[in-house]
């Protein structure tokens, strides 16, 4: 079979799922990664003949029922890292992408320089921040043991030393002082539920998705109640955010003597990064 047939016919058989521009990113990867051929060579030698093996039939299987593209091959992208994904761990989103590079670009780490991620999930934001800082103490913690094993694994692949601990933050109170504090909690309401993509609904975890409707503001509240005690002065508190949720966390971080409190839109103009800093 020829590379643009065999193109042709996964991106045919994705097209009812998916909207086209993204039945055709996803054979894209499915080419690149299960089959060694680059964008450019599909391209530039469209009737080179190509074998289909019996992985892209179980993946376009997997595919055609819902499951993302990222648990099917195993793995995602994400700042630059490759990351381990499966259905213990949220795939990480661009948006969080620039909750990591805000964090960055407003803090100089030295070798005396701590960082706590709370939530870490895939491990994504530690080692991301590990990997850019690797003088920094980065740990992170997560209720979810399955998570945990999925992070120390993608620490390791991208050789970098974060602390990875169990840790039910709704519970129990990290020990140690830091000078950053980062969080992607949980932050759907049930409410929003239907405005989902149900591969998201059917596949991603809800433990790492959904507030209670009557408090959606349950994990800000208590993650900033407890990063006063964690946090040196003058230390930085990030999250991101539900981008109906903005106007209510500056208040709630006003209300535990954060200062200098701010609000920043993602790519899409949507509120999605709270940042605020602890007292002197």
């Amino acid at each position: 079979m020829k590379r643009k047939t065999l193109f042709d016919e996964i991106r045919r058989e994705l097209s009812g799922i998916y909207p086209p521009r993204e039945a055709e990113a996803i054979t894209l990867r499915l080419f690149e990664e299960l089959l060694q051929v680059s964008r450019t060579a599909l391209y530039l030698n469209p009737e080179a003949p190509v074998e289909a093996p019996a992985v892209v039939e179980r993946a376009l299987s997997e595919l055609k029922q819902g499951r993302p593209v990222q648990y099917v091959l195993g793995e995602t992208e994400f700042y630059g890292l490759r990351l381990r994904v499966d259905g213990n761990v949220l795939i990480p989103r661009p948006e969080t992408e620039e909750l990591v590079r805000r964090v960055l670009t407003e803090n100089v780490a030295g070798g005396d320089f701590r960082v706590l991620d709370i939530g870490t999930g895939s491990g994504a934001i530690a080692i991301a921040l590990a990997q850019a800082w690797p003088e920094a103490v980065v740990e992170a913690i997560d209720i979810s043991s399955g998570a945990l094993q999925v992070a120390r694994e993608n620490a390791q692949r991208n050789g970098v030393q974060v602390r990875f601990l169990a840790c039910d933050i709704l519970q129990e109170v990290p020990s140690g002082r830091f000078d950053v504090i980062v969080s992607n909690p949980p932050y759907v309401r049930p409410s929003e539920r239907a405005q989902m993509h149900p591969n998201v609904l059917d596949h991603e975890p809800e433990l790492a998705l959904f507030v209670p409707e009557d408090d959606p503001l349950l994990f800000y509240r208590r993650i900033a109640t407890v990063a006063q005690e964690l946090l040196q002065p003058g230390g930085r508190l990030y999250f991101e955010i539900n981008e109906a949720m903005g106007n209510e966390i500056a208040r709630l971080l006003t209300r535990l003597g954060y200062t200098r409190i701010e609000i920043h839109t993602d790519l899409s103009g949507k509120d999605r990064i709270a940042r605020a800093i602890a007292p002197e």
